[in-house]
């Protein structure tokens, strides 16, 4: 028997439009702070590995948290009288918010899938906020080559089908239990969260124009891409980080779209490289 060291907790941040959010997020470790971002219609158990490797939690405080309509949660009062269409703007938001409530300086920020492609948004237009950025699977855009709608209809399992667009992109190298966990996330995903996740991810084409905006000698840009992935291929992510000048860039050979939870092992040690790469935070005088 073993208690994990991972820790969970709320927060309530006030957005600009008066609204409030209750955010869950968790965290373990000390040293400089990682906050974590989840995929599209998952949450925060994706990073559970890493929070759980004492090695990396030793020097690094490594936080998650889940987007509002996400895991542990809840949507704002009067969710059921609106449609769930995340966008760039309250994205960027909600996690400016977080960084704030929780009174982390310069953070690491380290987001996957639409998560890294949020976190080149910032690095283009909040960079003095973070000490770094690791965008994983991530890349300047791509359209939906399947019809989202399939995730949110009366006729059909939003969850079961979220989950079967998943697994097409899952490295086949992915332990069966970590492919299965990872599944199981996205069934799990409330009605039509998968759906809105995914038209910020395959319509927002706002970053492309940005990206000449990225200033890597002011807080480095690494792009992590697993070599399984089907939604964001190497190529997407080597066109993206070729367009960032002093970007880095790593393939990681065994690993699909989903590193940090279908494949733990096969990602550790890109994501290791990914933190030496980052600058330090300047110490409070």
């Amino acid at each position: 028997m073993s208690i994990e060291a991972i820790t969970g907790r709320y927060v309530t941040v006030t957005l600009s439009d008066g609204t409030n959010r209750r955010i869950y997020f968790e965290e373990a470790g000390k040293g400089v702070p990682v906050l974590c971002l989840h995929t599209a219609g998952a949450d925060t158990r994706q990073w559970r590995h890493i929070m759980n490797d004492a090695e990396i939690t030793r020097d690094h405080r490594i936080i998650a948290f889940d987007m509002p309509w996400h895991g542990k949660s809840l949507p704002p009062e009067g969710f059921q009288t609106e449609e769930y269409l995340l966008t760039t703007e309250a994205y960027i938001e909600t996690i400016l918010k977080v960084v704030e409530a929780l009174g982390l300086e310069r953070p690491v920020l380290a987001g996957t899938s639409m998560g890294g492609r949020i976190a080149l948004q910032l690095a283009a237009l909040h960079a003095d906020t973070f000490a770094g950025f690791i965008a994983i699977e991530a890349s300047d855009f791509q359209p939906a080559w399947y019809d989202i709608d399939w995730f949110h209809r009366p006729d059909a399992h939003g969850g079961e089908m979220g989950a079967a667009l998943v697994s097409t992109n899952i490295s086949p190298f992915a332990p069966l239990n970590e492919r299965w966990n990872t599944l199981w996330m996205f069934q799990q995903s409330g009605p039509g969260v998968f759906r809105g996740d995914l038209s910020f991810y395959t319509r927002d084409d706002s970053l492309i124009g940005r990206l000449k905006d990225i200033d890597t000698e002011r807080t480095p840009v690494h792009i992590i891409v697993g070599a399984y992935d089907l939604t964001c291929t190497p190529e997407d992510a080597k066109r993206t980080a070729a367009a960032i000048k002093g970007a880095t860039l790593a393939v990681m050979p065994e690993v699909g779209h989903f590193p940090m939870s279908e494949h733990p092992d096969g990602f550790r040690p890109f994501f290791v490289e990914g933190l030496a790469k980052m600058r330090q935070p300047v110490p409070a005088q």
